[in-house]
Formats: C-alpha cells, sequence, structure tokens
C-alpha cells in the first residue's frame, strides 16, 4: 500500500506533528492514554480543515492523518517491547 495515494502532500506534515503531539499530551499526567487517539483524531480534522478549508476532503484527510500518526506510534512501540 502506497500511502501517497490517499494522504494528500499537503497533509503528511502533520503526521509527525501529531505524533508529536501524542508524546506532549501521553506526558500530561490528567490525561488517560485511551482518550489520546480521540484528542488526535480531532486535532488531525481541525488541523486539515485549517490547512485545507473545511471540506468533506479536509475531514477525510484529517482521520487519515490521525490514524498514521496512531498507527505509526504502535508500530514503533510494539517493535521495540516486543510483547507477545
Amino acid at each position: 500500500m502506497n500511502l501517497a495515494n490517499y494522504i494528500m502532500d499537503e497533509a503528511l506534515i502533520l503526521i509527525p506533528v501529531l505524533m508529536i503531539i501524542g508524546k506532549i499530551v501521553k506526558n500530561t499526567p490528567k490525561i488517560k492514554n485511551w482518550l489520546i487517539p480521540y484528542i488526535l483524531l480531532v486535532l488531525g480534522v481541525v488541523l486539515a480543515g485549517l490547512m485545507m478549508g473545511f471540506s468533506v476532503n479536509s475531514f477525510i484527510q484529517g482521520v487519515l492523518v490521525a490514524g498514521t500518526a496512531v498507527f505509526g506510534h504502535q508500530i514503533v512501540k510494539q517493535t521495540i517491547e516486543k510483547k507477545e
């Protein structure tokens, strides 16, 4: 699967941005870990809307970049921890 077929070039910058924000939020003691994907989803949609104008397309891009950021984090985490 080629991610570039689904995520527009201008939205790609949001993936590392959301990963960094996710790391910051994770280190916030009052926010539960299960909330982080939802926070990143909302931020991804809002940031994509701000970058590309609020539309169905920017909404989809926001969902895709948030999903990629969360999935990317989990891949790295699971690879490092190698829990069975």
